[in-house]
């Protein structure tokens, strides 16, 4: 029983980090506003065609730009903690993992291309937008509230606010 508590623990720190990050780092919530578009627009339309490859390859490719995001995170905090002094290393430590995730979305973005780039799909997802008003202006309207979560982040919550 101690060692399902332990692992479950761990997974609770794990999503716990990944929380973190989503709310403190604007990069990450960009991150997550493009995936989700995508895996809605993938999920929810049959617009596009893809094979399980090329489900695997966004996957990977995601999964990519996420871990570099969370390492980026963990790097720069470490070199924070250990000092704030300007010093060449540190700068070199987080400029290298700010470049690793810098690499990991221009390659996610190709893969993009390569795998999504169908003529056909965004035809249709004109078509549809042109046709279907309401659908345009919800999509508007999400983008909008998007824009918002990504460069402004979570609302803070305010300590004491039930206390008058």
């Amino acid at each position: 029983m101690k060692h399902i508590k332990g692992l479950l623990l761990s997974f609770k720190y794990a999503f716990s980090g990944i929380w973190s990050c989503v709310k403190n780092e604007r990069n990450m919530r960009i991150h997550l506003v493009c995936m989700i578009y995508m895996y809605s627009f993938l999920g929810l339309t049959d617009w596009f065609v893809l094979t399980r490859r090329d489900w695997a390859l966004i996957f990977l490719a995601n999964a990519a730009v996420v871990m570099g995001e969370l390492i980026n995170t963990a790097v720069e905090s470490v070199v924070d903690l250990v000092t704030e002094e300007k010093k060449p290393l540190a700068k070199l430590a987080k400029d290298s993992a700010a470049g690793a995730v810098l690499v990991g979305a221009i390659f996610a973005v190709c893969v993009g291309i390569a795998v999504l780039g169908q003529k056909e799909a965004f035809v249709k997802l004109f078509e549809y937008f042109s046709t279907h008003t309401a659908a345009f202006i919800i999509f508007i309207l999400s983008f909008a509230a998007a824009c918002v979560f990504m460069f402004l982040g979570l609302p803070a919550k305010q300590k004491g606010s039930s206390e008058k």
